[in-house]
């Protein structure tokens, strides 16, 4: 199973564009920081990470707030299929609790 989930918020993000599909896309950088316990010990865990919305989701995104803090839910993909970057697919997302 390939499903991501986790809180953060949206740093940067472009302009709603379609694919030669038709199909509309967001891409965006997502940003989280959170404490997680590892080997009885707390760390500090933060990463940034390239994001996409297409399709009816990409419209939603398109409007959210940045830098409000959101849950966000998808799958990790390579950015294209001879590159080795991932790229984190947002699948839904709504206000974090």
């Amino acid at each position: 199973m390939n499903q991501f989930q986790f809180t953060g918020t949206i740093l940067e993000r472009d302009i709603l564009r379609y694919s030669p599909a038709g199909v509309p896309i967001v891409s965006a950088t997502l940003a989280h920081s959170s404490q997680q316990v590892e080997a009885g010990g707390t760390r500090l865990v933060e990463f940034e990470i390239t994001a996409l919305a297409a399709g009816e989701i990409s419209g939603r995104f398109s409007r959210a707030e940045l830098g409000a803090a959101l849950q966000f839910t998808g799958f990790l993909a390579r950015k294209n299929r001879n590159s080795k970057a991932l790229v984190f697919h947002i699948i839904d997302f709504s206000a974090a609790a």
